[in-house]
C-alpha cells in the first residue's frame, strides 16, 4: 500500500513539473481583422478646391499610398476622393487619418500642415461658424471677418504661432487643425474677435494663456 501510495505521489510531482508552453500566436492583420473585407471611405470634392486638388495629387497620393498602405483614387465622375483599405494594410485606424486627411484639404489647410494627421493621434480639426457666436448681417459681418484675419493676415496668424494651430477662415466658415488645448485656447481668442474686442486685448490675453500652458507642458 506504501509503494502505491509512493508512486501516485511522484507521478502527481512529475505531472506538476511539466508546465504547459503559452501558444504564441501571430497580431492579426488589419484584412483579418475585418473578415477579408474591404472598407471604403469617400470625401466629396467642392468645386472651388477642384483645381488645388490636381495641382498638390502627388503630395496627398504619396504618403496615403506609399507609408499608410490605402488606396486613394479620384472618381471625376462623382467628384469624390475614394479610399480604400488593401491586404497590407497595417491598422484599420490608417483608413480613418487619410479620410482625415483628405478632408482637411479639402476644407483649405495646405498639404504640409494637414498631413500632421496622419503622423500624430492627439489632432483634430474643429469647425465652427461666425454666425454660431453672434448673428451678423452685412457691413458687420464683413468687419468682424476682416477682424479674425487681420492686416495682411497679421492677427491669425499671431493666433496661429502663439497656439500652434493652423485657422482657415473660409468666407464665414472657420476650421482650426490643432490639438484639443490649443484648438480650445484659438477658439476663444477668434471669438472674442468676432464679439469686438480689439486685437491688443486679445494678444495680451494669448501671451498669458500660452505661458500658462508652456509651465503646464
Amino acid at each position: 500500500m506504501q509503494t502505491d501510495k509512493g508512486t501516485s505521489s511522484m507521478e502527481v510531482e512529475e505531472r506538476e513539473s511539466k508546465v504547459v508552453a503559452k501558444p504564441k500566436f501571430k497580431a492579426l492583420t488589419a484584412h483579418e481583422i475585418s473578415d477579408g473585407q474591404v472598407q471604403f471611405r469617400k470625401i466629396s470634392v467642392p468645386k472651388h478646391r477642384y483645381t488645388p486638388l490636381k495641382k498638390a495629387w502627388m503630395d496627398i497620393y504619396s504618403p496615403v499610398y506609399e507609408q499608410m498602405k490605402v488606396d486613394i483614387r479620384m472618381n471625376v465622375k462623382t467628384r469624390n476622393v475614394e479610399l480604400m483599405t488593401r491586404r497590407d494594410t497595417p491598422d484599420v485606424s490608417n483608413l480613418q487619418k487619410c479620410a482625415d486627411f483628405v478632408h482637411a484639404f479639402m476644407l483649405g489647410f495646405d498639404v504640409i500642415d494637414a498631413v500632421a494627421l496622419l503622423r500624430m493621434d492627439e489632432l483634430y480639426v474643429d469647425s465652427f461658424e461666425i454666425k454660431d457666436v453672434k448673428t451678423l448681417k452685412g457691413e458687420h459681418l464683413s468687419r468682424a471677418i476682416g477682424r479674425l484675419s487681420g492686416k495682411g493676415g497679421k492677427t491669425k496668424f499671431a493666433i496661429e504661432n502663439s497656439t500652434k494651430t493652423r485657422i482657415v477662415i473660409a468666407d464665414t466658415k472657420i476650421h482650426i487643425l490643432g490639438s484639443f488645448a490649443n484648438i480650445k485656447v484659438a477658439r476663444d481668442s477668434l471669438c472674442s474677435l468676432i464679439l469686438g474686442s480689439p486685437a491688443g486685448k486679445v494678444y495680451s490675453k494669448l501671451r498669458a494663456v500660452t505661458a500658462r500652458l508652456a509651465e503646464r507642458f
